[in-house]
């Protein structure tokens, strides 16, 4: 249980930072197709090696055809649509009100276990969504004061994000108890670089690619750290402690971007994101409990 809360943790803070690579890319000009379509491209490696050598493993349960399936609809929700959606979320909004905004993930995640999975909510739960929303609801409402310009589109699009994110936590689960973490993320993130590609070639040229050398970095860091390293450990956190508690514990998430954005990208901070952070951080920490 506890190392699960850490994978959960660890995985969170690593994703955290996609906000920020995200937006020192797009400080170069490109665009969010050609970005997600780099940072697959690089992480498609070491996804490919990790299946390569599970499936040359004789103890290594292999999916049937229905679930393989299954995996590509769940590659196309979690990794694909909703990675597409945050990002071109990205362009309209700040890093805080991005990331704040995809974390009403949780509570959809935790609707939807108890409708389809019959996930038990305990009073734990409860007051662990109340006190995490009655931070980022705080740190949303002050924020939204003053960003103007494409803001509500920006919203919108990480909304659904959100929910096509939630959807994919839930209905992750089984395949993930039945075949592993390992083999099952992998296959998943390799189905999502498949709908990544033809989305880009329907839409882009080859020559598209032929961006700067720092955006090029930027892929780079995005693929390692914020794409390989936390789709395995969160992927891991759900099969040891379930969806709801695994997307709880992401509303550290915020607390991790708000941090580095206003150091790297100085984005402004007051006492309003302060009070924010200490409500999530209280939040998440009931789960310990």
């Amino acid at each position: 249980m506890q190392f699960g809360l850490w994978l959960a943790i660890g995985g969170t803070a690593l994703f955290a930072l996609k906000s920020i690579f995200i937006k020192l890319a797009y400080a170069h000009g490109v665009d969010t197709t050609t970005l997600l379509t780099l940072r697959m491209l690089l992480a498609l490696p070491f996804y490919a090696v990790i299946l390569s050598w599970l499936l040359r493993k004789p103890q290594t349960l292999k999916p049937v055809p229905l679930e393989l399936l299954t995996l590509l609809g769940l590659g196309f929700m979690g990794y694909y649509l909703a990675s597409w959606l945050d990002m071109e979320g990205l362009q309209h909004i700040s890093a805080q009100l991005e990331r704040l905004t995809l974390y009403t993930y949780p509570i959809m995640t935790t609707l939807l276990g108890w409708v389809f999975l019959r996930e038990k909510i305990t009073w734990r739960i409860v007051l662990a969504l109340l006190m995490t929303y009655s931070g980022i609801v705080l740190l949303y409402a002050h924020e939204a004061q003053w960003n103007d310009g494409n803001a509500r589109l920006g919203v919108m699009l990480v909304t659904m994000a959100a929910l096509t994110f939630a959807c994919y936590v839930v209905f992750s689960k089984r395949l993930i108890g039945k075949l592993g973490s390992l083999l099952f993320t992998s296959i998943a993130m390799l189905a999502s670089t498949l709908f990544i590609f033809v989305h880009f070639l329907a839409t882009h040229a080859l020559a598209d690619l032929a961006v700067p050398l720092p955006v090029w970095g930027y892929a780079v860091l995005l693929s390692v750290f914020s794409t390989v390293l936390p789709s395995f450990m969160i992927s891991e956190a759900i099969a040891r402690i379930g969806a709801a508690k695994t997307s709880i514990v992401g509303t550290v998430g915020p607390v991790f971007t708000i941090l580095l954005a206003v150091w790297l990208l100085g984005e402004p901070f007051g006492w309003f994101h302060l009070a924010g952070m200490v409500l999530v951080m209280y939040g998440v920490s009931l789960l310990r409990k």
